[in-house]
């Protein structure tokens, strides 16, 4: 992942002198910091023939405040048109920001980030001089470079890198209480915002404020990073009655004030200015538009649905704007796995549709770290014993049952080479890819030392993978799925960490049905006793009996990656 870093507090900075003209000054302290009451980095981040879409950070480096005004005039015919996190307001070319009842607070060396929409014809050049409650802030000339001015955030280009990642406390208790749990207890996971209720926390949990709290007591004076699943979209999964939300699929307006505005506000207190937080935004939602819509056998009504009321795309894209303009935030979209959007007529298709997510409601494809795969899925790392050019007897691999024509065999290719499709589409060429190796191993005694024998491509096939699922389709609870590799830094090319996103011991949905308040319905794909349903070409499910709602412990999961955990423990 690649970006570039703003120049704006360096050696040399701008400021505004009393007749408006920019003049040099070199700040006395290494930073500026004392010399500069405010600083305001303003960045154009698309722009088009009749309008534009502007990013706006203000840092305050003078007493703290709990409201703020911020206030700049434009040189030609630009009009505000939208925006977020800020109430703009303009009187002919004079603009004014002023903050929600959510962003007041702006503490002192606190930074708080807006956007907007605005029209324009002619020329769009930038404002020259911007104040902050009526003082004058420097600002950046934006020519940092990267084909849309510097990044004002000053984001590395991996944000894993060189840092730890947060344990959260209340899965690392249920792991250690487990017999054998405290070998891997201490590893990161991801924290799942799937309910408006997770964020001030639900049924005495812990709330993102807590967590956040937690990672920084955690942080010490190194980096840390905190892993958050953004969760909640209007008519969730809609192939997956296990893992549906609380809102309706018509419900995009309470999304977003309800849900990602309140997310947005705690992320950018400055207080947690010094995380690097990573959100994996919704999972299992915009694959589901390409594979699971239309004339397929797969389709669902309820996924034709979400197709035609747009919300699934608004929503992702509204996410991935709200949170992209926090300047410690890495949005991470996620990419389904390779047995799901890894067929010719899935993959290009799925690039072009996240490409169109992550332009809307004011998002632009910087708003976009990378690209989560294999999330809460159980897909192989890294199949050794055969390759997607292998032939037995002159049949290719691709015309295996397990394989069926699939371009993949395994996530770090899928990884990889759609990270490629995704840049070819438009996204930043320096995107990194995350792989969910939570339950990925296929250790234990039925892993597979050596290929299969040759007499058919299935039997080499089945007799050699790693992955010893019925089918590639089936999802949930998977008997004999064991831990994957351990979270770790760019362990890849093109891939910024694997990660367990998906906590281990936590339930993909009941094997019964049990009635809830957490709108998560019953999936047959759970079942163990389940036949299948065209998106697992009709085959058992695979699932482990006596299974809780999703998210729930499941001790018996549990014990059971720890057996069959690759590497093992």
């Amino acid at each position: 992942m690649s970006r570039t870093k703003s120049a704006l507090l360096g050696a040399l900075v701008l400021l505004a002198g009393a007749s408006g003209t920019a003049v040099a000054a070199v700040p006395a302290d290494p930073a500026g910091i004392a010399a500069i009451p405010c600083t305001v980095d303003y960045k154009v981040q698309n722009q088009w023939d009749t309008g534009f879409t502007a990013a706006v950070t203000v840092t305050n480096n003078s007493a703290a405040k709990t409201s703020w005004a911020v206030k700049w005039a434009y040189a030609g015919n630009q009009k505000v048109t939208s925006g977020w996190n800020a109430k703009i307001s303009q009187s002919g070319t004079a603009v004014t920001a002023a903050n929600e009842t959510y962003n007041g607070t702006l503490a002192t060396g606190g930074s708080v980030s807006f956007g907007f929409n605005a029209s324009y014809s002619g020329t769009n050049a930038l404002p020259t001089s911007f104040t902050l409650d009526g003082v004058t802030c420097n600002v950046d000339d934006g020519s940092g470079g990267g084909g849309g001015g510097s990044d004002p955030s000053g984001r590395v280009d991996n944000p894993y890198t060189g840092a730890k990642v947060y344990v959260n406390p209340e899965w690392s208790a249920k792991a250690a209480a487990e017999t054998g749990g405290s070998r891997i207890s201490n590893q990161p996971t991801g924290v799942w915002l799937d309910r408006i209720a997770a964020i001030n926390g639900a049924s005495g949990s812990m709330g993102l404020r807590a967590h956040l709290d937690a990672a920084l007591a955690q942080k010490g004076s190194g980096e840390e990073v905190v892993q958050l699943v953004v969760y909640d979209l209007p008519g969730r999964d809609c192939a997956a009655l296990a893992s549906n939300g609380e809102l309706g699929p018509t419900e995009i307006d309470k999304y977003k004030t309800q849900f990602i505005d309140p997310i947005a506000a705690i992320l950018a207190d400055s207080k947690y200015a010094s995380l690097r937080i990573v959100t994996t935004i919704e999972i299992d939602s915009l694959p589901n538009l390409v594979t699971n819509t239309g004339s397929r056998a797969t389709a669902t009504p309820q996924c034709d649905t979400m197709l035609a009321n747009g919300n699934y795309v608004k929503g992702v894209g509204y996410a991935l704007a709200k949170l992209g303009a926090i300047p410690n935030v890495y949005n991470y979209l996620d990419a389904g796995h390779h047995g799901w959007i890894g067929w010719d007529d899935n993959f290009a298709p799925s690039a072009t549709l996240f490409k169109q997510a992550a332009t809307s409601e004011g998002a632009t494809v910087d708003d976009v770290a990378g690209f989560i795969t294999n999330t809460a899925n159980y897909s192989a790392l890294k199949e050794n014993n055969f390759t997607i050019n292998d032939t037995v007897n002159g049949t290719s691999v691709r015309q295996s049952k397990w394989v069926d024509w699939n371009r993949y065999v395994d996530e770090l290719s899928f990884a990889q080479g759609f990270r490629n499709q995704l840049v070819s589409v438009g996204f930043n060429s320096g995107i990194g890819m995350l792989i969910d190796t939570s339950r990925n191993g296929w250790g234990g005694t039925a892993r597979p030392t050596g290929p299969g024998a040759t007499t058919s491509v299935d039997t080499y096939v089945d007799g050699g993978r790693y992955d010893r699922r019925i089918h590639v389709g089936n999802w949930c609870n998977q008997a004999g799925a064991g831990l994957g590799e351990r979270p770790q830094a760019a362990p890849a090319p093109g891939i910024d960490a694997y990660v367990w996103m998906k906590p281990p011991g936590e339930s993909d949905g009941s094997s019964s049905a049990i009635a809830n308040d957490e709108g998560k319905g019953f999936d047959r794909m759970c079942d163990p006793t389940y036949t299948g349903n065209p998106r697992n070409n009709n085959n058992m499910s695979g699932a482990l009996p006596n299974a809780p709602l999703s998210g729930h412990w499941f001790s018996a999961q549990f014990q059971q990656l720890m057996t069959n955990a690759y590497p093992p423990l």
